[in-house]
Parts: C-alpha cells; structure tokens; sequence
C-alpha cells in the first residue's frame, strides 16, 4: 500500500514539473503579445495623445495583462517620485524587480532595455521610430516563440509523465 501511494506521489509530480515546464512554453508567446500590445499603446500615447511618459506608463499598465503591466506601472511610479533619474533609469529598475515573474526571456529585455534609452530623452517622431523597431523585432521573437511553443509544450509534458513512469516502473 505505501509502495503504491508512493508510486501514485511519484507519478503525479514528475508529471507537475512536465506540465510547469510546458506552461512557460505556452505562456512565452501570450506575454509576448501582450509587450507588443503594450508598445502599442506606448506609441499612441505619445505620439498622437501627447502625454506625459509617467502618464503613459501607468496608462498602458493598467490595460495590459498584470505580468507586463505591472513592471510599466512600476516604472511610472519611479519616474513620479523620483526614485529613478530618467526614463531608461525607471524601466530598467522594473523591469530586474518583475522580469523574472515572466516567461520572456533575455532577447526581449535586451530589445525593450534599447527601447528604454530612447523614451522621454528624444523627439516624439524618433521615439516613435524607435517604439516601431522594437515592436518588429519583438513580433520575429513571437513567430519564434510560437514554433518553440509547439515544439516543445507538449514534448515536456509528455516527458514529465513517462520519466515518472519510468521511475515508478523502477521501483517495483
């Protein structure tokens, strides 16, 4: 009986990890997204509604999934009371407090840390340039998180269940 609960306990957890690791696969391209709708919103706030970055950021945080919005509201919240010297400053602060709550990886910090260097420090239409080339690059690293994501996802979750399976097959 304990053979068999233990087996069960084995089983059910290789297969937890299988599926954990699966979901970031599942979760990359949705965060993705949602950066990409994000710099969406970021361009039309300054360029064509003309508001404050501070006002933008906390705009664009409160529309978009929690996971990126919040890093957005954060970096408000610094360039408010003044906790971070520019723009770049404050993104770049949220963003090593929540970027690891994320499924994103290094690529899109390295595209939205650039992207950063720009904000609030030149013209609208150069921001605007810049806001356009990172949302470019960040749609190929979807298309390549979406092909990963059907590669792998399910990969991983069969492979969590079957090395469970292949342990509790060892320990009878």
């Amino acid at each position: 009986m304990v053979k068999l609960i233990g087996a069960v306990l084995i089983l059910f957890s290789a297969s937890m990890v299988g599926w954990q690791i699966g979901r970031y696969y599942a979760y990359r391209p949705i965060q993705l997204r949602a950066l990409l709708v994000a710099l969406q919103m970021l361009e039309t706030e300054i360029v064509y509604g003309l508001t404050p970055l501070h006002r933008a950021f906390v705009k664009v945080g409160n529309r978009v999934t929690e996971d990126i919005g919040k890093m957005f509201l954060l970096a408000a919240e610094l360039l408010v009371t003044e906790k971070a010297q520019s723009a770049e400053d404050s993104l770049r602060q949220a963003m090593s407090r929540h970027w690891s709550h994320t499924a994103l990886r290094k690529q899109e910090g390295d595209v939205l840390a650039s992207l950063s260097q720009v904000l609030g420090s030149s013209d609208r239409e150069d921001q605007q340039k810049h806001l356009r080339l990172a949302v470019t690059h960040l749609r190929g690293l979807e298309e390549e998180a979406r092909v990963e994501q059907v590669k792998y996802e399910k990969m991983y979750k069969s492979l969590g269940f079957l090395s469970g399976l292949l342990v509790v097959i060892l320990m009878f």
